[in-house]
């Protein structure tokens, strides 16, 4: 399962919209985080509505964990951060 944030229609529509630069940017925060929110739910087998914050932030921590051990492409959220050294390992 592949996850895209934005297509390039969607960031276009965005910026044509009478919106201030951080109108903007929360509507593509929030466009970004409805979609992340619906592969979540697809992953961990449940819907939107049911999901919790219990259940957000182990997929969050299991997608760092992957990260760590198999390395960045393993996992769903692609950004590198450059210093994990406070994270736990188990």
């Amino acid at each position: 399962m592949t996850l895209q944030f934005l297509t390039e229609e969607e960031s276009a529509a965005v910026d044509a919209a009478l919106l201030t630069t951080p109108e903007k940017f929360l509507t593509r925060l929030t466009l970004s985080t409805g979609k992340l929110l619906l592969y979540i739910a697809k992953d961990i087998g449940t819907t939107v509505e049911a999901l919790n914050n219990e259940q957000i932030i182990a997929w969050f921590e299991a997608d760092s964990k992957r990260k760590q051990t198999e390395g960045i492409e393993a996992s769903v959220l692609k950004w590198d951060a450059k210093d994990l050294a406070d994270l736990p390992v188990d």
